[in-house]
C-alpha cells in the first residue's frame, strides 16, 4: 500500500537514529517510524525486514489504543508513555522484543512513532539449549506478553483487532442483542478501531447493519461517557 503524502518533516529527523540502531544491532533488527497523522497507512520509513511490512503499511493495534487513550486521557492521567521491552509474536511464530517511542510536537500531541523490533527467537532456542543442560527441575515460568499485529494492509488490520474482540464474547454476532453490540463498539473504541479511515464500514460490515447504526452507536457510547 503506497501512501499518499510527505514524511512528517520533524519525522525526518529520526531516520539517521534508525539507521544507527539497526547498523549497531544488525539482521535481525527492524526499525520503522509511523506518521500518526495517517493511522490507515503510517509507516513511512523501514529499515531491517523482521516483520515483513512495507512503507504503507498500517499502525499496529497497540499503537491505535495508545493514540485513543492519549487522545482522550482520564482526568488525572499522565500523558502516555513510551513502551519498551516488551515481548511481540509474528505471524510465523517469531518472538520478539519491542519497543515503542511514540514523537510528540511542540502542542504534545503525539504525531509519530519509532518501534525497534528485534528478533530473539534464535538466542531463546540457544538459551533452552543451555537450560535444559544446566537447570534442575523447577516450575515454569509465565511470561507476560501483548499481542500486537503487523500488517502491511489496513483491512487486515482490522480484521486482526475486530475479529480478536468478536471471538473472546460469548454471544454470536447475529443472537447479539443493540447492547451487546454497543458494548464491542465500546470496546473497539478503547483500542483506537475509529481512528482508521474505513472502520466503520468494516465494522458495519461484520455485524450486518448500516454505517449509520455504527454511527448512532457511536455517539451513544460518546455521549454516555461525558
Amino acid at each position: 500500500m503506497e501512501r499518499s503524502y510527505e514524511m512528517h518533516p520533524e519525522l525526518k529527523k529520526y531516520i539517521p537514529i534508525a539507521e544507527s540502531i539497526y547498523e549497531n544491532f544488525g539482521k535481525n533488527t527492524e526499525v520503522v517510524i509511523h506518521d500518526l497523522r495517517y493511522p490507515e497507512s503510517s509507516l513511512v520509513y523501514i529499515i531491517g525486514n523482521v516483520t515483513r511490512r512495507e512503507i504503507g503499511a498500517p499502525a499496529t493495534n497497540l499503537i491505535l489504543e495508545t493514540l485513543q487513550k492519549d487522545k482522550e486521557p482520564k482526568e488525572g492521567e499522565e500523558l502516555i508513555q513510551n513502551i519498551c521491552c516488551y515481548k511481540t509474536v509474528t505471524k510465523d511464530g517469531r518472538i520478539l522484543r519491542s519497543s515503542s517511542t511514540f514523537i510528540r510536537n511542540e502542542q504534545d500531541e503525539i504525531i509519530g512513532c519509532l518501534c525497534i523490533n528485534y528478533d530473539i527467537t534464535d538466542f531463546l532456542h540457544c538459551n533452552r539449549i543451555i537450560e535444559d543442560f544446566t537447570a534442575f527441575p523447577e516450575k515454569e515460568r509465565k511470561t507476560q506478553q501483548k499481542k500486537e499485529f503487523f500488517a502491511n494492509h489496513v483491512k487486515e488490520n482490522l480484521e486482526d483487532i475486530v475479529l480478536s474482540v468478536v471471538q473472546k464474547s460469548t454471544i454470536p454476532v447475529e443472537l447479539m442483542a443493540k447492547e451487546d453490540k454497543i458494548e464491542l463498539m465500546r470496546i473497539f473504541e478503547e483500542k483506537g478501531v475509529f481512528l482508521v479511515k474505513g472502520a466503520v464500514e468494516y465494522v458495519a460490515e461484520v455485524f450486518n447493519v448500516s454505517r449509520y447504526t455504527i454511527y448512532n452507536y457511536l455517539d451513544e457510547i460518546r455521549h454516555s461517557s461525558i
